[in-house]
Parts: C-alpha cells; sequence; structure tokens
C-alpha cells in the first residue's frame, strides 16, 4: 500500500487502566484496562474499519495489546514503543512522588528517572523504531508518553487521553489531526 514518500503514523493510546483510575504511576507495569477503557478501545473501531494499514503494531504491555485487539485485531507486539520506565515510582501514588519532580517530568523535555528512563533514552528508544518503518500508513496501538514523544515537537505537547487517535505526517513534520473521546476532531489544514 505504502507510497516511497509518504509515513503516515495512526497512534492510538490504551483505554484507561486500573492504574489511571487510582492515580497510580504505570509506565512498564501491567494494569489492566476498566471497563471505561474496554469501551474507549472498541469505539475506536469505527474509525479504523476500512482502512488499509501497511503495518499494525502495539507496545507489548498489555493494556496497549487488549486495546489494538478490541479496536482493530491482533497487532504485531514491539517494545521499543513501551511508556516510559519509571524505575522506583512505578506503582506508586501521583501524590507520592516529590512535586518539583514531577513538575520537571511534566515539562517532558529534560526529565531523567535515576533507575529508569532519560527523555534522551526513551526518545531514542521510540524514534529508533519509528525510523525503521517503511513508507506507508502505520497503525500504533501505545502510550501516553510515546505520543507526547513523537508529537511534543509538532505542535502536540501534551499528554492525550486515553483512547485517542493522533494522526501524524511522519516525512512532513506535520501534525494531521487528533480525536480525542467525547470532542470534535480536530483537523490541521
Amino acid at each position: 500500500m505504502g507510497d516511497n514518500d509518504h509515513l503516515e503514523l495512526w497512534l492510538v493510546r490504551h483505554g484507561e487502566t486500573t492504574a489511571s483510575v487510582a492515580r497510580r504511576i504505570a509506565g512498564g507495569s501491567n494494569p489492566p484496562l476498566t471497563e471505561v477503557g474496554r469501551m474507549e478501545a472498541s469505539a475506536l473501531r469505527p474509525s479504523l474499519e476500512g482502512q488499509a494499514f501497511d503495518s499494525v503494531y502495539a507496545s507489548d504491555l498489555d493494556r496497549a495489546m487488549t486495546t489494538a485487539r478490541l479496536a482493530w485485531g491482533d497487532p504485531t507486539p514491539e517494545p521499543r514503543l513501551r511508556e516510559v520506565d519509571f524505575g522506583p515510582w512505578e506503582g506508586r501514588g501521583y501524590d507520592d512522588v516529590d512535586p518539583t519532580v514531577t513538575a520537571v517530568f511534566l515539562q517532558f523535555r529534560e526529565f531523567e528517572i535515576p533507575g529508569g528512563d532519560s527523555h534522551r533514552d526513551f526518545r531514542r528508544r521510540v524514534h529508533s523504531f519509528v525510523d525503521e518503518l517503511a513508507p506507508g500508513r502505520h497503525l500504533l496501538f501505545v502510550h501516553g508518553g510515546v505520543i507526547r514523544v513523537l508529537t511534543q515537537d509538532l505542535g502536540l505537547d501534551r499528554f492525550v487521553a486515553t483512547g485517542t487517535l493522533v494522526i501524524v505526517d511522519w516525512k512532513q513534520q506535520h501534525l494531521v489531526s487528533v480525536v480525542e473521546p467525547g470532542l470534535p476532531a480536530t483537523f490541521d489544514d
């Protein structure tokens, strides 16, 4: 399907998890989707049906794999698409982490988590996967941090809601569309 001049990424953030409801840091851990998360994933199916993709990948963590199966079908698991490794923060409540450290992470530029990822290493890991994709259209079921590291220089420098679809023209470094649950789709002309 792909043409030599086009690389389009359809990025789907997994559905809501038990960790997000409990306000706990999930990163590389494996919390399951909630019922709401399963509904968010299933709600994506109509947007994806009828679309042709050259490949379909998902982070190998259960929440991304389950979202993919509910929204599309069986993806190819890819560990480089995992969320940020939060090291010692994994599983801790958001309110249990030092607010000054949290503020640096939320800026999502120069963070370095002792015993976990740095922004530089996380970005390198995610971009190494994307840089290996052949021209064409690719569907990726991923995490909020993965979407942010791929779009932060394209005008979407925030964490999108669970169940969101973001479309990027990667070759042109252009944000095409953002479809968040319960909000009207935004398209860039």
